[in-house]
């Protein structure tokens, strides 16, 4: 169903950015996101099409997901709550820190040998009680302190050096850039540093579907199906308290989903329907909804989703408009407001 031979890599170009969502108050469209989406089928064929599927793109930390997979191939052996943090973009929460530190234990390890960049607790709740605490910015604290910690366990398994673990030619990198290529069934456009420090990849948002779907359609048992297991069982630990990720988990059966700085997500449900979205802008607000509405449009009953659907904008006080996604996209009735 899913080719496994990587085709051509992704075009390295502008991308064809379409509307996405609508920004209205007073049944004025006050602002446009425009953005990129896609819908697969359960054959992996595409459904839907919103801009520019094709062009590369970095999926941030949507690709955490693939990379824990790679990881777990070479023999990563971590399941459950700590799989789970390894493909975290945590929130910095005490669980969430107790978790990295004890994978490093596993390791042998401490917080000196990670080498992502510090940085305080993404939550903002936690993060102010840190400001107000006086503490300061941490390794352990950055979010993807669980996918650093991951990968110098892994490096230490099978005899990797662990001060260059970052370095795109390292063994650890050059395996997960294969796992990379395997799973979104293309090659890699181009290589540059994330956020954290880590390589980041570039595919393009069909390629990024095709890897979630790839991971959730796995059979039980293989390193695709446990960290799919564990994101779907502990989702607090990929994400965090009060986290829409987490909460799109649980709302709905057997979905995987995972986030991305500027404006990215992906998600997929066990029989292979997948979404993935790119907003141009990196707004959150229009990321949330078009991804929920992506997820309608797959087929997902819109009533699990009802708490995603848009922002409420409010005037004095009181509501006055909403942020809406786009017609294409659209499969509810339209507030009285507006």
């Amino acid at each position: 169903m899913y080719s496994t031979v990587p085709a051509d890599a992704p075009l390295i170009r502008e991308p064809l950015h379409a509307p996405v969502a609508h920004l209205i108050r007073g049944g004025v469209v006050e602002g446009v996101h425009y953005g990129s989406v896609v819908v697969l089928g359960p054959d992996g064929e595409v459904d839907l099409q919103l801009g520019d599927i094709e062009a590369a793109c970095y999926p941030r930390s949507a690709l955490k997901p693939v990379q824990a997979v790679a990881m777990v191939r070479a023999g990563l052996p971590l399941d459950g709550e700590l799989l789970s943090l390894a493909a975290a973009s945590h929130s910095g929460e005490e669980r969430h820190l107790a978790g990295v530190r004890r994978v490093l234990e596993l390791a042998g390890l401490t917080e000196d040998d990670l080498r992502n960049v510090p940085d305080l607790p993404f939550d903002p709740v936690v993060r102010d009680t840190w400001v107000r605490e006086d503490r300061p910015p941490s390794r352990l604290a950055q979010n993807c302190s669980g996918k650093h910690a991951a990968m110098l366990y892994t490096a230490r398994l099978n005899g990797w050096s662990l001060d260059d673990y970052l370095d795109p030619a390292h063994p650890l990198q050059q395996a997960i850039a294969e796992i990379v290529e395997d799973l979104t069934g293309q090659r890699v456009a181009t290589v540059t540093v994330d956020g954290c420090g880590a390589p980041l990849f570039a595919v393009s948002l069909r390629g990024l579907a095709h890897a979630a779907a790839r991971i959730t359609t796995a059979a039980p048992g293989t390193p695709e199906a446990r960290v799919a297991d564990a994101m779907r069982e502990h989702a607090e630990m990929a994400s965090g308290s009060g986290r829409d990720v987490a909460a799109l988990m649980r709302a709905v059966p057997g979905l995987l989903v995972k986030d991305g700085f500027e404006g990215v997500q992906v998600a997929a449900l066990p029989d292979g329907r997948a979404v993935a979205v790119k907003i141009s802008d990196g707004a959150g607000r229009a990321r949330v909804p078009v991804a929920a509405a992506a997820l309608v449009r797959a087929g997902v009953d819109a009533s699990l989703l009802k708490e995603f659907e848009g922002e409420v904008l409010l005037g004095g006080g009181r509501p006055v408009g909403e942020v809406r996604v786009v017609r294409a996209l659209e499969s509810v009735t339209s507030p009285a407001w507006v």
